[in-house]
């Protein structure tokens, strides 16, 4: 799936606030928007056609009642989509390697990272002993 700009935007106050959003709390809480207020329905509907929202019910708003929005994927899991279509994306070492050089995460961070390989590696033992 392939997000504009001003739709990752939006996208980027959902991942933000973890939680549905009205239309209004995503134009107020959209601080550094490049899009014009007057354009979030075209874009809310962009990106309900490309299933990167849902709809997730309805808030009463003054008289009326409004949709609220939700993320479908998180921001990893979009992140790893765009590399999914790629013509021939890095592959996990380089990737962590390059990771690693831009951001220099702290000793808590790769510690979970271990935790989380440690566990993949017992699931596939895991399977592999049953199969």
């Amino acid at each position: 799936m392939y997000l504009t700009k001003n739709e990752l935007e939006i996208m980027d106050v959902l991942w933000q606030e973890g939680r549905a959003l009205s239309r209004g709390e995503i134009l107020s809480l959209s601080m550094d928007k490049s899009w014009m207020d007057s354009s979030v329905h075209i874009l809310l509907n962009s990106m309900l056609k490309k299933g990167a929202l849902r709809e997730a019910g309805f808030i009463k708003c003054g008289k009326t009642c409004g949709r609220v929005y939700e993320a479908t994927l998180s921001a990893a899991e979009y992140h790893v989509s765009t590399l999914d279509a790629m013509r021939n994306p890095p592959g996990l070492e380089e990737l962590f390697a390059a990771y690693l050089a831009a951001e220099e995460p702290d000793d808590a961070a790769l510690a979970a990272v271990e935790k989380r390989l440690k566990a993949e590696k017992a699931r596939r033992k895991a399977l592999a002993a049953q199969g």
